[in-house]
């Protein structure tokens, strides 16, 4: 009878331990959110014991947050947590990671961490020598297209995290991943409704890679070269009439008055002839209603994929109607390619928003920034 008690007494003790073990296991600390100016897209707090990352826009329709927990190798082997609360747990320090959008490179660049970097789908889309160098060293692993992501390489390459966005609900993918253990995370940054909220995301692979400091200082300076070229267009008299985009089957798409593209207009001081529309993303619109109203048109900016002169003329030779196509004053980003094919500007422009400023200023304003050379626009020629 005293071994039965000794051995019930000796159940309640090894109970009570393990629920003291499991209610402290996430010690209650005072948790700290980490202010951010201009991005919405999503939240990072921080205790003494783990970081936490909320996606709050994964996509402009999303409804979910989802919610990371990062610990590093020490944390997650003394503490236990709810797998059930967090979208994904990531181990840090990242030493293998997989991101999926070419505007993920640059942060990783600037933060010195592409190396981590060992899996990318459609490669050649990569315009950076740095990251090409690492592609053409056989470092890093062609992962076939987005929509289809070759899952097999993937599970066997094993990354500790995949960056990851989305466009609207259950990625079939990102699931099968998912469920093989390695978390994916959701990057909103072309969500924002704003530049500098885009370029403030790398923010968010500052917390990853465990560079914070270093992610704010880039930030900060990415910023205040933005706002100081801005402060420099303010100061002109003359605002030029801008055009924007071209044709697509039978529509002509430009964006809407207030989405971050019609931004920069603001911002470089021209008259950008439909500021007035609202919302983000683009106007659909026939060909007579732009004629109309942009027949003597300044500028012409970014006219879709078209790469010279010639090539716009043949698309449509209606296009030789415009002024600024007669007065051969049209400017694009699109002829700025990596030795792939990949075009600098869908890399590089969310990153560093500055730039793009000064290219659209050094065009519209010639006598502005006079040492300044454009880094990603040129002229058709």
């Amino acid at each position: 009878m005293k071994i039965i008690k000794f051995l019930i007494l000796l159940l309640i003790v090894s109970a009570c331990k393990n629920e003291t073990k499991n209610d402290n296991s996430l010690p209650q600390t005072k948790t700290k959110d980490i202010a951010l100016k201009y991005a919405e897209g999503f939240k990072i707090s921080q205790s003494d014991h783990s970081k936490t990352i909320e996606i709050t826009k994964a996509w402009p329709e999303a409804e979910k947050t989802y919610t990371y927990l990062l610990l590093t190798k020490e944390q997650a082997a003394k503490t236990t947590y709810n797998k059930a609360d967090y979208d994904g747990v990531i181990i840090t320090p990242i030493t293998k990671t997989v991101v999926t959008s070419t505007t993920h490179i640059p942060a990783l660049e600037l933060l010195g961490v592409e190396e981590t970097l060992i899996g990318f789908p459609s490669t050649d889309y990569i315009s950076s020598e740095k990251t090409r160098k690492l592609i053409d060293e056989g470092k890093v692993r062609e992962l076939g297209k987005n929509e289809g992501i070759n899952t097999e390489v993937l599970l066997e390459l094993n990354p500790n995290v995949v960056v990851g966005f989305g466009v609207e609900g259950v990625n079939k993918t990102f699931e099968v991943i998912k469920k093989a253990g390695i978390p994916v995370i959701y990057n909103g940054d072309w969500a924002e409704s704003s530049a500098l909220a885009k370029a403030e995301w790398i923010k968010f692979f500052g917390v990853l890679f465990n560079k914070e400091k270093e992610a704010d200082s880039i930030f900060n300076t990415i910023e205040k070269e933005y706002l100081a070229a801005k402060e420099i267009a303010e100061k002109v008299k003359t605002n030029p009439t801008v055009l924007s985009g071209a044709m697509y089957k039978d529509v002509w798409y430009l964006p809407k008055g207030s989405s971050p593209e019609a931004q920069f207009l603001k911002d470089a001081n021209v008259n950008y002839l439909w500021s007035e529309t609202t919302g983000n993303g683009s106007l659909s619109l026939s060909f007579e209603a732009v004629l109309v109203k942009a027949k003597d048109a300044d500028l012409w900016l970014s006219p879709s994929y078209y790469g010279s002169l010639e090539q716009l003329e043949k698309a449509n030779p209606l296009y030789a109607n415009f002024k600024a196509f007669q007065n051969k004053s049209i400017y694009t980003f699109v002829n700025k390619k990596g030795g792939t094919g990949g075009v600098l500007y869908y890399e590089l422009g969310t990153a560093r928003p500055d730039l793009v400023l000064k290219d659209l200023i050094k065009i519209a304003h010639p006598e502005l920034l006079v040492d300044y050379t454009p880094y990603f626009f040129e002229k058709l020629k």
